[in-house]
């Protein structure tokens, strides 16, 4: 099967999605042997340990619109590769605790300019009828970086006896590397061509690359749309409603619960009983489930559309949640535990999983999307940030039974779910120019 320029470009950018998935979760296996290395205090260990990384991703993608603007997408996507890498290295490294930190955090900005220099990106060189699921490549990779990271520490348990968490952190380097020689060899965007750099001969040959039918035609609506607008701010008036989007639809994907699942899946599973192999083998199993789910997404994402998606999600979210904090309450069991979050895990990746990166980039126009995908995006990182920062604290609150966790989540995701009946609006099949006429912008 040949598979066309659109698709190979889109699934080269999303493998910094991988590595923003295998980054992110990978401390997970290195969580408790750091902790017991560096005997730091709950709150220490939040907020440089463990959250340390997301707060180079709140850096990283409330200010990736920049350098996505002004370098473009393509040559800040090949500068998250070179910051992954050295984070690895750096990270795996480390000789106190305040070392891994600060590498940790390099690869946080790597993270946080990824997920507003990729999706953007991936939304410029897609047609109405395959961004969606191209866009949501990005998701795939992510997911499927969660799920080798929760393989690779398994694997690497008992690897070298004190040193196994080195191992963990610093194998990233090798995708790392792949990732930064790959995305050499994509393509400009051809909008960021025309609104940037007012190449129109650039954007048309790469326009023709991409398969499109009616170049000329393409071209003149991307340039029309600009001609008003040009020089404007996001932060203006007039963009209100996809900046409450954005902002909504990021809120609620942390208020899930999703990153305090992902960064402590092992240390929950452990206040159920479950022994530390045990716990790590379970995370594996959410890895799994996360990937096969977001295949769903995937199939559905240009089908039933994104608003269907993520009210489906916000269901499954509800009666997932609320399982597992009756789970903690009433002692079900481990198995009711472990099945609720599978199914946790399934509601999130067929819906906001899958659709946040792609809507978040898809409601702004051109000469906005980059600042307004990181408004977005960073809204969704300062939210993950606070959350891993609090987790051990909470914890350690709820040790005994952790339930009254759970059912907050659930309670706020019975407000996403009125979110997306009543506010949100449909983007399937729309391309990125009628989007902006749609929303009334």
């Amino acid at each position: 099967m040949k598979i066309n320029n659109q698709t190979l470009w889109a699934f080269t950018v999303s493998l910094a999605g991988f590595l923003f998935g295998f980054d992110t979760v990978v401390i997970s296996g290195a969580n408790l042997p750091i902790k017991e290395l560096w005997d730091t205090t709950p709150l220490f260990h939040g907020l440089f340990i463990m959250s340390m990384a997301l707060w180079g991703t709140v850096v990283g993608s409330l200010f990736g619109g920049i350098p996505s603007q002004r370098i473009g997408r393509k040559n800040t996507l090949i500068w998250i590769g070179i910051l992954y890498f050295v984070s690895a290295v750096g990270s795996g490294l480390a000789t106190d605790p305040y070392m891994f930190s600060f590498f940790r955090f390099i690869g946080g900005l790597g993270v946080g300019a990824s997920t507003v220099a990729g999706p953007a990106y991936i939304s410029e060189i897609s047609t109405p009828k395959n961004r969606g699921k191209l866009v949501a490549l990005y998701q795939f990779n992510l997911v499927l970086g969660i799920l080798i990271a929760f393989i690779s520490n398994y694997l690497l348990e008992g690897f070298d006896g004190n040193n196994d968490w080195r191992w963990m952190i610093g194998v990233e380097a090798l995708p790392a590397a792949i990732y930064f020689f790959a995305v050499l060899g994509v393509p400009k965007s051809p909008r960021w061509l025309v609104v940037v750099k007012n190449d129109i001969k650039g954007a048309k040959e790469v326009l023709i690359k991409m398969g499109e039918e009616n170049t000329e035609k393409e071209l003149q609506e991307i340039i029309e749309s600009e001609k008003q607008s040009l020089n404007e701010e996001p932060f203006l008036k007039k963009y209100k409603k996809p900046l409450t989007l954005a902002f909504l639809i990021a809120f609620f994907n942390q208020m899930s619960g999703i990153n305090f699942v992902l960064y402590y899946a092992p240390e929950i599973f452990s206040l159920s009983g479950l022994g530390t192999e045990d716990s790590l083998l379970n995370s594996i199993s959410i890895g799994g489930i996360n990937l096969l789910f977001t295949f769903v997404g995937l199939y559905f994402i240009d089908r039933a559309g994104r608003r269907q998606l993520l009210i489906i999600g916000s269901v499954g979210y509800i009666v997932s949640l609320s399982m597992i904090a009756l789970s903690f309450y009433a002692d079900l069991g481990t198995i009711v535990l472990v099945v609720s979050m599978m199914a946790f895990i399934a509601s999130h990746a067929v819906g906001q999983g899958t659709i946040i990166w792609v809507f978040i980039a898809e409601i702004f126009p051109n000469h906005v999307r980059a600042t307004g995908t990181a408004f977005g995006t960073g809204t969704h990182w300062v939210f993950a940030a606070l959350i891993t920062l609090l987790g051990p604290v909470v914890i350690n609150i709820f040790k005994v039974n952790p339930w009254p966790i759970f059912a907050i989540f659930a309670g706020m995701m019975i407000l996403q779910l009125i979110f997306s009946i009543f506010m949100m609006p449909e983007t399937k099949g729309e391309s990125l120019e009628a989007i902006q006429k749609k929303i009334g912008i």
